[in-house]
């Protein structure tokens, strides 16, 4: 299978971003909430992350989506876009944002699955405009490999053989 083309955040779209996880967090009194590409790269999170391995965490997640995506497709199903993982002191809630970002928030009693769940539907919908404009952006404009290619002439690949 083609690798997707890389998503590239721009500091406008990073901070919008943040700003909808910032108030996930707050409005869910979650631990943390973070974004992940389906390749396992952190894209951004908010909440108590100090005391998480984030990087390994987003690498396990988008794991999980994989694995998760193998079953639905033997089940005869396109993909499960939500998941939950209910632990004995924290729970976790998967959802699937513009098909490739993974949209992860970590809570524990403080917290109800049901307003999780209410929260994320909110923070998914302005989350999955903001991906949509970028992977727009993305599909319209040439990868920097195509730009550099068009860019190269004759004489130049002339002088780096000369």
């Amino acid at each position: 299978m083609p690798a997707e083309n890389p998503l590239t955040v721009f500091e406008t779209e990073f901070n919008q971003i943040l700003s909808v996880l910032d108030k996930l967090v707050q409005e869910t009194n979650a631990r943390v909430a973070f974004l992940v590409d389906k390749d396992g790269q952190l894209i951004s999170a908010s909440g108590e992350t100090e005391s998480i391995d984030t990087t390994s965490l987003a690498s396990l997640t988008a794991g999980n989506i994989a694995a998760t995506s193998g079953i639905a497709k033997l089940l005869g199903e396109k993909e499960f876009s939500i998941l939950f993982h209910e632990g004995e002191k924290d729970n976790l809630h998967l959802s699937l944002i513009a098909k490739r970002i993974i949209l992860v928030v970590l809570f524990d009693n403080k917290s109800s699955l049901g307003l999780v769940r209410l929260k994320v539907k909110k923070a998914s919908e302005e989350l999955n405009e903001i991906f949509q404009k970028l992977l727009g952006e993305a599909a319209a404009k040439p990868s920097s490999h195509e730009t550099l290619l068009a860019e190269i002439t004759d004489d130049d690949i002339d002088k780096l053989f000369h």
